[in-house]
């Protein structure tokens, strides 16, 4: 029986299960999406989806809670940074897991998990797009007025 057993504890201790989920949660941030297997991917989403709730608002209190589970400076900036302005208006299921098939060597059933708003392919709507640049007369036609005010003088010296 299952009686309140809450998550998944994947065969570790608790404080191998808590670093390796951080250092999980690390590497999807930097690098957006990972290959893992299914039990861990489901893990993984439970950890740090509350984590990226919490940068929606960066407060000092937001990113030293943030801190005290990822453990990682550099990823709690990137996170606070980069990835919490691009989910900023979604209300919650800021991941996607992807069932990929079975690992050659074991069998284990392998997963796909990424950050939803990072990925062109299933959001073409929302592809980056490189600012519009207007042609506007400004250096290009003042030195033209240069050039032409020079040789209107050049010609008036020459009239007289």
């Amino acid at each position: 029986m299952r009686h309140r057993k809450k998550f998944n504890h994947l065969g570790r201790t608790s404080s191998h299960r808590k670093a390796m989920l951080s250092n999980m949660a690390c590497s999807l941030i930097e690098h957006k999406r990972i290959n893992t297997t299914v039990a861990k991917a489901k893990a993984l989403r439970q950890f740090v989806e509350p984590l990226i709730t919490k940068s929606k608002l960066d407060t000092t209190h937001n990113r030293r809670l943030v801190f005290s589970k990822l453990k990682d400076k550099y990823m709690v900036a990137e996170l606070f940074r980069e990835v919490a302005p691009k989910i900023g208006e979604r209300p919650g299921g800021y991941t996607r897991i992807i069932k990929l098939g079975n690992r050659l060597g074991d069998a284990a059933e392998m997963a796909m998990i990424e950050l939803v708003d990072f990925n062109e392919v299933y959001t073409p709507g929302k592809k980056q797009t490189k600012k519009k640049s207007t042609r506007r007369a400004g250096k290009k036609a003042k030195t033209e007025d240069k050039v032409e005010s020079t040789n209107d003088t050049e010609t008036k010296s020459d009239e007289a």
